[in-house]
Order: structure tokens, then sequence, then C-alpha cells
């Protein structure tokens, strides 16, 4: 009777620690992916608005960003060969708002370690002249 007892407590905890090693795991992936997205947001903060007036339509600047899913490279120096970075995929997709003012979305996914899919996004406005020209509702 108490080797039954033992080998049920033995395998709870021990899909109790899998259970754990996996929210660590997710947990990491979301902040990481999350840090990457800001990463991107404040690059394209940098950017000027470009030559084009809507968005696709550029050679130079923000408005060279295609209205079609665009995948992004993520920097090297943001991850080590075995990290979470190495697992993910970035893209961008740009869409109109109106003259003078484009939506822009990055999309991050990435798979955890026991399978499932996990995405985040951010989406932001950037206007004509500067992000914060414009509220939009």
């Amino acid at each position: 009777m108490a080797t039954a007892v033992m080998a049920l407590v033995i395998s709870t905890s021990i899909m109790v620690l899998a259970r754990g090693f996996n929210n660590l795991d997710s947990a990491r992936n979301l902040s990481y992916a999350s840090q990457l997205l800001q990463s991107e947001l404040e690059k394209m903060r940098l950017t000027q608005w470009g030559d084009g007036t809507t968005a696709g339509t550029g050679h130079t600047g923000i408005t060279s960003f295609a209205t079609t899913p665009t995948a992004l490279t993520i920097d090297s120096s943001f991850y080590s060969t075995n990290d979470a970075g190495s697992r993910m995929t970035l893209t961008r997709t740009a869409a109109d708002v109106h003259t003078g003012m484009i939506q822009v979305t990055y999309t991050i996914s990435w798979a955890n370690f026991d399978g499932h899919v996990m995405t985040q996004s951010y989406t932001t406005y950037y206007g004509q002249k500067g992000l914060y020209d414009f509220i939009s509702l």
C-alpha cells in the first residue's frame, strides 16, 4: 500500500514540475517577444515618413512598408543559438488609415518547447508629422 501511495506522489510531483517548466517557458517567451516588438516600434519611431504618400508607395522611410505581411529579420545580437529568439518569426504589415497616416502591425510567433504555437501583436499608428500627430478612435 505504501508503495502505491509513494508512486502516486512521485508521478503527481513530476506532472506538476513539468507544468511549472512549461509555464516558465511560456512566460519567458512572452516577455522576450514583447521586448523584440518594443524594439521594432522604437526602430520605426526613428524612421522618417518617406517619399510616398501612403503605405507601400515609397522607396524610403515608413511609406515603403508593404501592405502585405513582410517577414523581418530578428537581430541575432538579441539571442544566442539555442535561445528562444532563434525559434521566433517576426512580420510587419502596414495599412492606410487616411492620407498622411498609416497603421503598422508587428506580429511575432513562436513554438514553445511543448509544441504550442504562440503569437503576440503590437499595433500603432504613424502620422506623416510623427507618431503622436493624430488620435484615432
